[in-house]
């Protein structure tokens, strides 16, 4: 159908634009004749020479004037006329008149001049009132063929008269090739959502003790912890009809087109319920009413407006459900988060290390693994991977592998797939030189530090090889995620943090440091004062002393308020920069009575550019004794 059209316009357009041309052409008199009297008409160019007007009318009175014929009007004139220049001979030039003035008349009368005058051809009628027809025509006929082209998709061009109709996949029975066993690390979420599939295929079992299935279950978490997964494997199991669109397709230019769009998107609900419905990203259309500076936006508050009355309205949703996904449920709208619209908040957080080794396995089962490759050594290395990261993190080791021309995924590979996703992709190693020893007492100053202090995270890896914007990078592994996180500990991670400074300032002196520790200073700076002011772990005692939420919408640099007095800020400064004098102190007092293990270590590094944890701490145990950390216990399936 729309190659048809197609054809069909390349056909009109060049036919359209030669009518048009040749219109012109007729009704402009282009093909009117300027010959001679009688039956033999020369056509208006077959004048050899011009004459102007002013010596045109000194011919007539002259007498050389034999015959004129006047043509368009009185506008033009084909003049014979005797020139005595050429002997006598009769010349024919051609005129331009002012118009057909009856004092022209006149005086060719008078003169006895013979004179014809000969109207202008007019085209006829028919072919004047297609050429008047035919721009019309012709602007008709390419807006039928925007309108037809693409019709059948959406969101094409074809679609720019249906605007306000909603933008929502629809699939009788969802075939999206994901099912629950798919779906790994998030158990607790999984379960709740397994109830909503329950529902839909066995309502029975809970309307016969008088229960009701939440009409709406919002998925909050970090991006790639599987929300989206989840309501994929919901559509696959559920069997049901399912509709499925982003929070953005509601929100158009045009006030009014969003509302009109949810509108109708219940509407084809309603018609084929029970039925799922998934909105992702909902927080582009559910924000906060009314905020921000100038009151907000008048479309997504219309939008969410409507959203709100179709979820739980005066007519109500019966058999819809609505899952919706965000990462970002600070700033929608209370309304929308009361129950009635969205009864459960289903939590979708980073897996834990159990979590972390299902989602492994699921994503194992197409690749090749060395016999002696343990996912739970993978699970333990990647501590606050997302299932997405781990994805991609098997991803880039199969990469590797092809790249290395090996048949299997070993743990070089895994290791090297961890440091490109955390650090970058690896640069060129430094030459041996002042710039690399500087680097790799840096380097071992933190990993001395954290293998030393008894509350810092055990060393895993350190390494001269650049990644990113890092010349030289050290890596320490978590025991596991830890919600809850003492003093000590964070007192140990500044200290672990400035042991790069503080070795360049014990090995080359305070004048010798150089900018390689600003990042570390920062991560020191925003550690020290959250403990002052957010956990009350300083001298001024278990008080908090900033807002913990801040206003989204304005901007935090646009409006800043102060949530203390000026001497409680002077206050707040003294105890950050005391307590991180005083962790300073102590690192440097560590570096400087362990300079031997350093030295040692540094030309180690140096050699071999990269060492593991167990290797680095084989060698600081041949000088001083390692403090014992706790490890966690092996994973219980």
């Amino acid at each position: 159908m729309n190659q048809r059209w197609r054809l069909i316009a390349l056909w009109l357009l060049p036919i359209g634009v030669v009518l048009l041309i040749a219109w012109q052409i007729l009704s402009s008199g282009g093909l009117n004749d300027l010959g001679n009297r009688g039956p033999t008409v020369a056509p208006r160019n077959t004048a050899v020479s011009r004459m102007s007007y002013g010596r045109f009318l000194d011919y007539v009175e002259a007498g050389r004037v034999t015959a004129v014929d006047i043509y368009d009007g009185g506008r033009n004139a084909v003049v014979e006329a005797v020139d005595p220049d050429l002997d006598n001979r009769v010349q024919r030039l051609r005129v331009d008149l002012p118009g057909l003035a009856p004092e022209l008349i006149n005086t060719l009368k008078q003169e006895s001049i013979s004179f014809d005058i000969h109207p202008p051809k007019t085209a006829p009628p028919a072919l004047g009132l297609l050429g008047n027809l035919l721009f019309p025509l012709l602007l008709i006929g390419s807006l039928i063929f925007l309108a037809r082209r693409n019709s059948g998709m959406p969101g094409g061009p074809g679609q720019a008269m249906q605007f306000g109709k909603s933008k929502a996949r629809f699939m009788m029975e969802a075939e999206t090739g994901v099912k629950f066993d798919d779906v790994a690390g998030v158990t607790e979420a999984k379960q709740e959502l397994e109830e909503v599939v329950t529902f839909l295929k066995q309502p029975e079992r809970f309307t016969s003790v008088g229960a009701q299935i939440p009409r709406g279950m919002l998925l909050v978490g970090p991006p790639g912890t599987g929300k989206t997964l989840l309501a994929k494997a919901i559509a696959g199991e559920a069997g049901v009809p399912f509709f499925s669109l982003s929070g953005s397709e509601f929100v158009e230019m045009f006030v009014g087109v969003g509302a009109s769009r949810v509108r109708d998107l219940f509407k084809k609900a309603k018609e084929n319920s029970p039925c799922l419905i998934f909105i992702d990203e909902i927080d582009a259309v559910g924000r906060q009413r009314g905020a921000g500076i100038g009151g907000g936006n008048d479309e997504r508050e219309q939008t969410l407006n409507q959203l709100l009355t179709e979820m739980d309205g005066f007519e109500g949703n019966s058999g819809i459900i609505i899952i919706a996904a965000t990462n970002r449920p600070d700033v929608l709208d209370s309304a929308l988060m009361r129950p009635g619209r969205f009864d459960r908040q289903v939590t979708v957080d980073a897996p834990d290390i159990k979590g972390r080794l299902s989602i492994l396995e699921v994503h194992c089962r197409n690749k090749k693994l060395e016999d002696d490759l343990s996912l739970e050594s993978i699970a333990r290395r990647t501590p606050g991977f997302t299932g997405a990261d781990l994805a991609n993190l098997m991803n880039e080791a199969a990469i590797l592998t092809a790249r290395r021309r090996k048949e299997a995924i070993g743990l070089s590979e895994i290791d090297d797939a961890v440091d490109r996703i955390i650090a970058g992709m690896e640069g060129r190693p430094l030459t041996d030189g002042r710039s690399k020893r500087l680097i790799a007492y840096h380097e071992v100053g933190h990993a001395l530090i954290g293998t030393l202090v008894k509350d810092h995270d055990p060393v895993q890896k350190v390494t001269l090889i650049p990644r990113g914007q890092a010349q030289g990078l050290t890596w320490f592994s978590p025991d596991e995620e830890q919600s809850l996180v003492t003093r000590s500990q964070l007192k140990a991670r500044i200290m672990g943090a400035l042991g790069g400074r503080a070795a360049e300032d014990v090995v080359f002196g305070h004048q010798e440091v150089t900018t390689g520790a600003g990042g570390d200073i920062q991560q020191v700076a925003s550690m020290a004062r959250q403990m002052v002011t957010r956990f009350g772990m300083s001298d001024l005692g278990p008080v908090s002393l900033e807002g913990g939420n801040q206003e989204v919408f304005l901007g935090r640099d646009l409006m800043t308020r102060s949530d203390v007095s000026d001497s409680i800020a002077r206050q707040i400064d003294e105890q950050v920069r005391a307590m991180v004098k005083h962790c300073y102190t102590e690192t440097v007092a560590i570096v400087s009575s362990n300079r031997e293990v350093m030295d040692h270590l540094v030309e180690n590094l140096i050699d071999k550019e990269s060492m593991d944890g167990d290797e680095f701490r084989d060698v600081v145990a041949k000088f001083t004794e390692i403090p014992e950390k706790e490890r966690s216990a092996p994973i219980l399936d």
